[in-house]
């Protein structure tokens, strides 16, 4: 019959057992918990285009992004759309914004109703908030601000040459192509004079 092993050598190999799984442990965890990476040149903080004085609104053209919606898979193709989009709304080219909108807003803004809404107006300071997937789709929350000529001022702030807007944007496929849809009203645009 063996010799019994004496209690203090068992506890060697079990203690080297249990640090082992708590390291690996605190490992795993470290990776599964730790902030995923983020490129430094897509998220921006949150422009300051309330501190800017009238005469240098509505900021710059660039579409920036918050870290959340940097977050999301699809931030660059967003990025890109809404350079495109808001782009040709301050170049006035009709032609440019149809390439980034649905049919059927461009069936709601023919050429003529859109070089009239858009005559004047300069859009910047637009930053991207949020970006969410519903079903297939996407929502963009995000907020800009817009001068125009004081006569041609949306509807909710008659007269104003500023306007700060933050509204969710609805993007939809089309033919494959991620394109601007109708914004729906039941998340209608909170509008602020400058």
């Amino acid at each position: 019959m063996p010799a019994p092993i004496p209690p203090h050598r068992w506890l060697i190999p079990v203690l080297v057992v249990v640090v082992s799984l708590v390291v690996g442990g605190g490992l795993l965890a470290r990776e599964v918990y730790r902030e995923p990476d983020q490129r430094e040149d897509t998220i921006l903080a949150v422009p300051g285009s309330g501190a800017r004085p009238l005469a240098q609104q509505p900021g710059p053209g660039t579409v920036e992004l918050t870290p959340d919606a940097a977050q999301h898979p699809q931030h660059e193709v967003v990025e890109r759309l809404l350079q495109t989009y808001f782009d040709a709304i301050n170049s006035r080219d009709y032609d440019k914004w149809k390439a980034t909108v649905t049919k059927a807003r461009i069936l709601a803004k023919p050429r003529a109703a859109w070089l009239k809404d858009y005559d004047s107006t300069k859009d910047g300071s637009i930053l991207v908030y949020r970006i969410d997937a519903v079903g297939d789709d996407m929502r963009v929350l995000l907020g800009f601000t817009s001068t125009q000529d004081p006569d041609e001022a949306p509807d909710e702030l008659p007269g104003a040459s500023c306007v700060r807007w933050r509204l969710v944007l609805p993007l939809t496929k089309e033919a494959g192509n991620w394109k601007v849809d109708s914004v729906t009203s039941y998340a209608p645009p909170e509008v602020e004079a400058c």
